[in-house]
């Protein structure tokens, strides 16, 4: 038997469950940080929900900590990093809300298109108003779904039965996957373009922050109508209320804000807007849901038994040979994804050297590959265990090949689709990660957060193209790699940056002469 330490409210049919199994459940409400840490001593099992933050310090306390539940989607207040390192798996309800989260964008779609809020509450208040509130149909409209990864694709199926024209863009999905699902794929530029509505399911990140903004809405069809319930920041608001007031955007419907709580909004002016206050997951069944499957999840780790959604690879499961390299491995997945803008159709991963003969070590760097090249793309947390799943869901062939040869390193992990590839390594005593080439151009220069690749004509005078380019956007080069082809005629540039690289910039770059293509790469 274990005690599980239960912060926040979980629906009773969880707890029963967990009680069932044998542990002790001990609830304990609206704990302060400092009686968090009181109590989480002598726990086995932890079970939060958003609003209790699993620190360093809590961790550390809870010394006896096995499990770290989180009974919804987000990990923001779990520092998984941490409980890694301890040793304790951090596991979430990652399909809990998916239904409701698409039956209430759903609602949204309907209630924006017929003015279903402003009709009812001038009813109430004693007006008949019919030819006020004259709606549109969703039959044979264009929607446009910003996301198709499992909410998206509810929200997709969903609209194909109202009679709508769906196009989507998604750069993690493959045309295959969408061609099957009856959504023409495109890039966001042209959604907008032609889409009649534009529903968003995204994570928030640093490159969905933002995404929709004012120039991508001065290009949308007039009357575009947007409905947003997956994260506040991705579609910026003030952009959106300005659309709005010039007549470009016909009306919008949102879940979710910037800032939250949000109580005073521009966007609150117009009787063509529908907010909601983040209600994706409120139903008693979601809630219901999240109890029950983190109730399972936690019963599976305390009994040692797999976990199918573990967020997280306890230090002590991983070859020691192999430990050092989980790292390096997701970076690389990142920096493969910005490199390929998305997801090709296969991605061939070849470890060299010592790693080839680590057997089920190379099955762990796999996931921790994917789980990189799929960190920026998908509503939900990805983990190792959901990773393989989210590739065959957006059609990634994986194939991982072996060598125990490698010509200038001891250990070599090499990406590679049909357009790119990347390859890293650890080097000196202290196993510093280095990115060893790119697109088959010798470099060598550490994974950073900000970093970006430039492909020019290998001339005199291109790396002070760039670094004034970069100097007049007020950023700083903190570190940089230039390979030429074996050819010879053209060269590689690689920076790290002390901040993004702005649009503004990026563009600046790409039509300098002499510059072939420009990426930019996030790898943490």
């Amino acid at each position: 038997m274990a005690r599980v330490l239960v912060t926040e409210k979980l629906a009773s049919s969880g707890l029963a469950l967990l009680a069932d199994a044998g542990h002790e459940v001990d609830v304990q409400l609206g704990l302060s940080p400092e009686a968090l840490v009181e109590a989480v001593h002598g726990a086995q099992g932890l079970i939060v929900r958003s609003a209790t933050k699993v620190n360093a310090s809590v961790l550390e306390a809870g010394s006896d900590l096995e499990v770290v539940g989180r009974a919804g989607i987000g990990l923001d207040n779990v520092d998984v990093e941490t409980a890694t390192r301890r040793g304790v798996m951090v596991v979430n309800a990652p399909q809990s809300n998916i239904l409701s989260a698409a039956e209430h964008s759903m609602a949204l779609l309907l209630a924006q298109a017929r003015n279903i809020p402003q009709a009812h509450a001038a009813l109430v208040s004693g007006k008949w108003e019919r030819s006020k509130w004259e709606g549109v149909e969703l039959h044979g409209k264009t929607l446009g779904v910003v996301g198709l990864g499992r909410i998206g694709a509810l929200v997709a199926q969903r609209a194909l039965s109202f009679g709508m024209r769906l196009c989507a863009y998604d750069p993690y999905v493959s045309p295959d996957r969408a061609k099957h699902m009856g959504v023409e794929l495109m890039s966001l530029e042209d959604l907008v373009a032609v889409a009649d509505f534009v529903t968003i399911h995204l994570p928030k990140t640093p490159e969905t922050a933002g995404l929709i903004g004012s120039k991508l809405l001065e290009r949308a069809k007039p009357g575009l109508r947007v409905v947003n319930a997956a994260r506040g920041g991705i579609l910026d608001e003030d952009a959106l209320a300005s659309a709005i007031r010039s007549g470009r955007v016909a009306g919008a419907a949102l879940d979710v804000f910037s800032v939250e709580p949000c109580t005073d909004s521009p966007l609150f002016e117009f009787d063509n807007v529908v907010v909601t206050p983040h209600l994706g997951a409120s139903t008693v069944e979601a809630q219901d849901k999240a109890g029950l499957t983190i109730a399972e999840q936690v019963n599976l780790a305390l009994a040692g038994d797999f976990v199918p959604f573990a967020v997280n690879v306890a230090a002590t499961e991983v070859p020691e040979s192999v430990r050092p390299f989980l790292g390096l491995a997701e970076q690389l997945g990142r920096a493969f994804a910005c490199l390929n803008d998305g997801l090709p159709d296969v991605l061939e991963i070849e470890y060299a050297g010592a790693l080839a003969s680590a057997g089920i070590g190379t099955q762990i760097l796999t996931l921790a590959i994917l789980k990189g090249v799929f960190a920026a793309g998908t509503e939900e947390p990805v983990s190792y265990v959901n990773a393989p799943q989210l590739a065959a869901e957006r059609g990634l062939e994986v194939r991982e090949v072996t060598t125990s040869t490698t010509r200038d390193f001891v250990n070599l992990v090499t990406l590679r689709s049909t357009c790119h590839s990347v390859a890293g390594t650890l080097t000196g005593l202290r196993s510093v990660a280095r990115i060893t080439m790119l697109d088959d151009h010798a470099v060598e220069i550490p994974p950073a957060e900000h970093m970006l690749v430039v492909r020019n004509d290998d001339r005199a005078g291109m790396i002070g193209i760039v670094g004034s380019t970069l100097g007049e956007a007020g950023v700083s080069i903190s570190s940089m790699g230039v390979g030429p082809s074996e050819r010879g005629n053209t060269a590689l540039m690689v920076l790290s940056t002390d901040r993004p690289v702005s649009d503004a910039a990026l563009a600046a770059l790409a039509t300098a002469d002499g510059i072939l293509d420009v990426h930019r790469i996030t790898c943490s």
